[in-house]
């Protein structure tokens, strides 16, 4: 994908750059760069085309980086954005360059909310998560769970104990919110009465 033709600042000189920064420019001889007979002009590859059609989309806007000028020529559409984590990414994407740790941020900030809602969804269908079974706990009976998960040189040791948290903590939070919104519907009812 190219980027914007109008470049920031000027471009150093060769000479310059080879000055400043060593070893640069090493592959410019043709004799040192291996795919060099794929560069020859004339070359057959089978492509039909100097840039690929660009892919049309009927649905909304897809994101891309503030730094290009436009789409990519194809673009996956399995998963389009959608809700409170679609607008936390595209915010991402129209805001922030690739180059910006706030672009990353947001995105993981939107993984997360896809996370939570996710999850909220699962509990107000016929069919919840279930963290016990689904987490691959049942899994490790019999195959030493704990002594596994305790044994020195394991990476993870440092933050086993946050794995609990992790994997419980939305569900316990979740069912608190749930009581605490059911007993504010319960308490003006019964005060009526």
């Amino acid at each position: 994908m190219p980027y914007t033709a109008d470049k920031p600042g000027r471009t150093p000189a060769v000479d310059e750059l080879r000055a400043r920064i060593p070893g640069w420019g090493a592959d410019l001889n043709p004799a040192d760069r291996p795919a060099f007979p794929r560069e020859q002009p004339g070359l057959v590859t089978g492509a039909h085309w100097q840039m690929p059609e660009q892919q049309h989309w009927q649905g909304r806007a897809r994101e891309k980086s503030v730094e290009h000028e436009r789409l990519t020529p194809v673009f996956g559409t399995a998963q389009p954005l959608h809700g409170l984590a679609g607008h936390v990414r595209r915010f991402a994407y129209d805001r922030y360059s690739e180059g910006q740790a706030a672009h990353w941020l947001l995105l993981i900030v939107g993984d997360r909310v896809d996370s939570v809602t996710a999850h909220a969804r699962s509990l107000f269908s016929r069919h919840p998560d279930d963290p016990i079974t689904q987490s691959g706990m049942l899994g490790e009976r019999g195959r030493r769970p704990f002594a596994s998960r305790f044994r020195r040189g394991r990476v993870d040791l440092k933050h086993t104990w946050l794995d609990p948290i992790v994997v419980v903590g939305p569900w316990v939070l979740t069912a608190v919110v749930v009581f605490k919104v059911g007993r504010s519907i319960v308490r003006p009812s019964s005060r009526r009465g």
